[in-house]
């Protein structure tokens, strides 16, 4: 096949263009922006294979959308290109709305002009699969019920609203035009080459620098974790085998607490780290807790049951294994995080064009 990825130098896009080229035979186009969150570096390990290519481009470039479909020819889009951070979407919504909606809108239409010239073998194979969030659902405070593909939407965040804006205009898509759609909605993802604004590397590098560990409101908000080569390894089976017009929820079984996961990464930074900052006996006392989030969602969990019964996908990593895999993965690639924190990593996006 050849596969379109949108945000493919993003922390899960990248980790699935890295699937792809290290587990199939397949050939992929990244399409990225390289906005903050956009890190070639997430791709070094695959940049020199024969199968790989890179396209900087915004999708809100129609023009650039249609000039890369019909000379790529791709078999699939696999579209994982948004703003992704809430409490960015609070403080500026209107990113959110351009790249989330409008972004979706100009690649669903010229996915759409681009599959209706296929001859009818091609369409029939042709997949655009949109990949979203389980924060489209809303909260799940004071129950114990599970997000399933049928949960109605209640989004309470500028982004989950874009998303589950983007959900609806892919489904419409579908229903209206024919496109063949399929669409994901996962859980937290977590693992190597997560943006450092994030909870869990967050904790992990102001933990080995002695700054404090800020922790929303109680910290007593509950998300289900998930390794992000497991979720690459869901996308790509849905991809590939999942069916048209279909919705599939992909979780890690992982519920626990925020308050618990800085714990957790605390524990296993004791464990490998010699070397305290500051004099700390533990990590664990750099915990501060922090004025909760606008609009906090106090609950997230997945019911993933429909990807292990019709696709037979099940997550390969507990919270345990991954988050030590992760902590260490940090640990050894601080070099990573440092081309980050410096501004270098944006060095690549200098002379990039499609």
């Amino acid at each position: 096949m050849k596969i379109i990825v949108t945000g493919g130098a993003g922390f899960i896009g990248s980790a699935v263009v890295r699937y792809i080229i290290n587990h199939t035979n397949d050939e992929v186009l990244v399409l990225d922006k390289l906005t903050y969150a956009g890190n070639l570096d997430s791709l070094e390990s695959v940049s020199d294979d024969a199968r790989y290519q890179f396209a900087k481009i915004d999708i809100c470039d129609r023009k650039a959308l249609d000039y890369l479909l019909a000379t790529y020819q791709p078999d699939a889009i696999m579209h994982l290109a948004a703003e992704s951070h809430v409490d960015r979407s609070i403080d500026g919504p209107s990113t959110f709305i351009e790249t989330n909606i409008m972004g979706t809108y100009q690649l669903l239409e010229s996915a759409k002009q681009y599959w209706i010239q296929l001859s009818a073998d091609k369409q029939s194979q042709f997949r655009f699969h949109h990949i979203s969030t389980d924060e489209v659902y809303g909260d799940l405070a004071n129950t114990s019920d599970l997000f399933t593909e049928k949960t109605a939407y209640s989004p309470s965040s500028p982004y989950s609203a874009t998303k589950a804006a983007s959900d609806h205009l892919v489904r419409a898509w579908h229903r209206t035009y024919g496109l063949p759609t399929i669409v994901t909605n996962c859980s937290n993802n977590y693992g190597p080459y997560h943006f450092p604004e994030k909870l869990i590397p967050l904790i992990i590098l102001n933990a080995i620098e002695g700054k404090p560990l800020p922790v929303y409101g109680n910290g007593h908000q509950i998300r289900d974790w998930l390794y992000v080569e497991d979720h690459a390894n869901a996308l790509y089976q849905v991809v590939t085998e999942g069916k048209i017009g279909e919705t599939y929820n992909i979780g890690g079984h992982n519920e626990r607490r925020n308050i618990d996961v800085v714990k957790t990464i605390c524990d296993l930074l004791d464990e490998l780290v010699a070397d305290k900052p500051n004099g700390i006996q533990s990590f664990a006392d750099l915990i501060t807790y922090v004025e909760d989030r606008p609009g906090h969602d106090k609950r997230y969990a997945i019911d993933a049951s429909k990807m292990a019964k019709t696709l037979g996908w099940k997550p390969q990593e507990t919270f345990e294994s991954g988050i030590r895999k992760t902590v260490e993965w940090y640990l050894a690639n601080l070099q990573w995080c440092n081309n980050i924190k410096d501004g270098s990593y944006a060095r690549a996006r200098i002379g990039l064009h499609q």
